[in-house]
């Protein structure tokens, strides 16, 4: 498959100018390796999946940075968790920027590494699988909302090929990948909880429902919901606060981030069993969240990101914010948007006092409904086009 540009790679740049270390952090197959070999072709990579680099840099970790001291690539970084606490001394020795870059997909003990070790020294930059906009122009964009962004289904050439490596990619997460990051949990169960998301994407997190569906206690499906979050597996969206006299929803809604992911897992094995599946509107608006969501990370600063709603009942989708910016986006499967479809928006922007709303929906062109929503065409999106005020 030819190489696909992402879009991080702007930001991935600034803060190699910025900062002695940078850390990409995605899920697994994402496109990390492939990512940092593109955008540092000179630089020595050691990838701590091969026995061989992994036992060269854990036999002396200091002589290996005295050894090493810049462009470097770290790759699988969190199969070494003991590295950070080296790699500091390593860089407050030399704090020269652009030095070293390390890879990882998420762990406890990666996370708490960088947090513990290196505030600082090192920046966080998170990649995702290929969004909808970094496919554009090529031949599997069309597929993007139904197989997903990982890298190795899109060059997959057959249906058959991508089914199974979506198989083999849920299987090896839950009974390799967990237990190499040290966490001993039953696969078996696990996955059962996975295919339960299916059923409520997009919906309001009840712990205690699928707790009881799953026969275990609520604090064991938080923690369990903490794995695949902390793996790029699930997204809990948290709701929206502010200082204004509304009866806000509490809980966060619950997401699976990748669309391919989704399908597999709630049993849709081609593109046109989507049309009628109930849930179609829900995976619509994950996606269209995480398109999003990765444009957000990739051009603004920390950005917050949340979704808005009333206990009456009102809703915004989406809510990016950044610094004193707060965009409000709804997100609409339909191809024609009308004002009674806007109540949740109008009064989210009236209790946040915003000046302008969108809605992304899949209609053929854009238009203004009055002089302050924006009604965006969701394959303006897809293909890359920007949009004044959003990401």
């Amino acid at each position: 498959m030819k190489i696909v540009p992402r879009d991080a790679e702007a930001r991935f740049r600034r803060l190699l100018k910025s900062f002695p270390a940078v850390l990409i952090l995605g899920p697994r197959q994402c496109g990390k390796s492939t990512f940092v070999r593109e955008c540092l072709p000179d630089w020595t990579v050691f990838d701590l999946e091969r026995p061989a680099d992994l036992a060269l840099v854990q036999a002396d970790q200091e002589g290996f940075f005295d050894a090493h001291p810049r462009r470097i690539v770290i790759d699988e970084a969190q199969r070494l968790p003991s590295l950070f606490a080296t790699l500091r001394h390593a860089l407050d020795r030399n704090r020269r920027n652009g030095r070293i870059v390390l890879t990882g997909s998420a762990s406890p003990d990666l996370v708490r590494a960088v947090s513990e070790s290196l505030a600082g020294r090192i920046a966080l930059l998170e990649l995702a699988p290929f969004s909808s906009a970094e496919l554009a122009g090529t031949r599997r964009s069309a597929q993007r909302w139904f197989w997903g962004g990982y890298p190795p289904v899109h060059a997959a050439r057959s249906n058959a090929a991508r089914l199974d490596w979506l198989d083999a990619y849920v299987s090896t997460f839950l009974e390799r990948d967990l237990p190499a990051l040290g966490l001993r949990l039953p696969a078996v169960r696990l996955r059962t909880l996975w295919m339960m998301l299916t059923h409520v994407h997009g919906n309001l997190l009840n712990a205690s429902d699928l707790a009881r569906s799953l026969g275990v206690s609520s604090p064991t499906i938080t923690h369990y919901l903490d794995v695949l979050e902390g793996a790029y597996m699930v997204r809990r969206l948290p709701p929206f606060f502010a200082n204004v006299q509304k009866r806000l929803t509490k809980s966060p809604k619950i997401y699976i981030r990748d669309s391919g992911v989704l399908h597999f897992l709630a049993g849709l094995r081609e593109p046109r069993d989507l049309d009628g599946w109930s849930r179609r509107g829900a995976s619509f608006e994950g996606l269209v969240i995480e398109e999003l969501i990765a444009r957000a990370l990739s051009r603004w600063v920390r950005p917050e990101i949340h979704y808005w709603r009333t206990r009456a009942g009102g809703e915004v989708d989406l809510l990016l914010g950044a610094g004193r910016r707060l965009v409000a986006v709804e997100i609409k499967l339909s191809t024609t948007v009308e004002r009674r479809d806007l109540a949740g928006l109008r009064q989210c922007m009236k209790d946040l006092d915003l000046k302008r709303g969108f809605v992304i929906a899949n209609c053929a062109e854009p238009r203004d409904i009055g002089r302050d929503v924006r009604v965006i065409p969701w394959q303006h999106l897809a293909k890359g086009g920007g949009v004044a005020g959003l990401p």
